[in-house]
């Protein structure tokens, strides 16, 4: 074959396309830096907070959930001079077992209140990933007609390596959100477990949703939790599962005769309801107002709160010492050393804490 007969060995030509930059946004440090200094004083946070700014009150929230100094600081400001005009709402607790229909009941639920001229708040808690530590913090789609309410205002937020999903600085929020006029706040829990704890000790009412005919109706969820409960609601009680429903409902009740009466001397209720057909909420909503008028009468109402405010004194205290631990320099130089000889097991764990502690209190 000749040399004019050979094929030739061509390559596909390319164009050069459009150089691409270093990041998607090489200026974003900048603008982040720019809206950290735009950010308003501490006195006129609290001003547009009291007026009901909800996106002054996100912005708060914002700085309330920050790690850094800085923002931690103007936050501890705004809590500060929010404080005086918190405590005046009902403070709701809803827990239940992932797709028991938390979000479409707080929904259903969150919109009877409006309609009974109240402000409802919802802080619901999005688990976070233990391997990319994100959270996808999608409430407020799961709740679309009730996020687009005036009169209501819908917080996500990521529960981090706070206690069983239970955001760590809920409580604060709580206080911002009071201050900003809201009477109904909600705090909604990741589903059933340690979470159901913390959020019991910064709630006034405790509502558990239920699954009917989710298999073993007592012994499904934790007897601790349906302790801790005032209310027990079975949800979905509605078309086929009404019948199933109205037996769950039945096994509780009768269940709760022998549990222990709680201080407070209230009885737990059990109903069903159907956030679908929006049957049910009204009678949910008159033993809440019948449990706080009681509660109110009794005293309890305010000794608790007494109480919860003693626990999370006392847990501030051991977060900002964990914090100021972990952030001594001696114990960042000395803590992967001793994590190393702990887990190649050269040296003991309490040893290795008890070397770090004479460290942090040395200097």
């Amino acid at each position: 074959m000749s040399d004019q007969e050979k094929p030739k060995n061509t390559k596909p030509s390319t164009k050069e396309g459009v150089k691409q930059p270093a990041k998607l946004n090489p200026n974003l440090r900048k603008l982040r830096k720019n809206r950290s200094r735009s950010l308003p004083a501490a006195p006129e946070f609290v001003e547009a907070i009291r007026k009901g700014d909800r996106v002054r009150l996100s912005q708060a929230i914002t700085l309330v959930e920050s790690t850094q100094e800085a923002h931690l600081a103007k936050a501890q400001q705004i809590i500060d001079a929010c404080l005086p005009f918190s405590g005046s709402s009902i403070r709701l607790g809803i827990t239940g077992t992932p797709g028991v229909g938390k979000s479409t009941f707080i929904e259903a639920f969150g919109k009877f209140l409006i309609e009974k001229q109240r402000k409802p708040a919802i802080l619901a808690i999005d688990p976070s990933s233990q391997l990319t530590k994100g959270s996808i913090l999608g409430d407020k789609t799961r709740m679309s007609s009730l996020a687009m309410e005036e009169h209501a205002f819908i917080r996500p937020s990521p529960a981090g390596k706070s206690l069983g999903g239970v955001a760590r600085k809920t409580r604060e929020t709580i206080i911002l959100c009071e201050a900003a006029g809201y009477d109904s706040i909600i705090v909604e829990t990741v589903g059933v477990g340690q979470s159901e704890v913390a959020v019991h000790s910064m709630v006034d009412f405790f509502l558990l949703l239920l699954l009917p005919g989710a298999g073993d109706e007592l012994q499904g969820i934790k007897r601790g939790v349906v302790e801790m409960a005032d209310l027990l609601a079975v949800n979905k009680a509605d078309g086929s599962r009404l019948a199933l429903a109205k037996q769950a409902r039945q096994a509780y009740r009768n269940a709760l005769h022998l549990f222990p009466m709680k201080k407070n001397r209230w009885q737990p209720k059990v109903v069903t309801c159907s956030a679908i057909e929006q049957s049910g909420i009204a009678e949910i909503w008159r033993i809440i107002c019948k449990f706080e008028e009681q509660m109110k009468q009794t005293g309890f109402f305010e000794d608790q709160r007494s109480a919860q405010a003693r626990y999370w004194f006392e847990e501030s205290i051991q977060q900002q010492l964990k914090r100021l631990f972990e952030q001594h320099p001696a114990v960042k130089t000395r803590m992967k050393e001793l994590e190393a000889a702990v887990v190649r097991g050269t040296t003991s764990p309490f040893r290795a804490a008890e070397e770090l502690i004479k460290l942090f209190l040395e200097q």
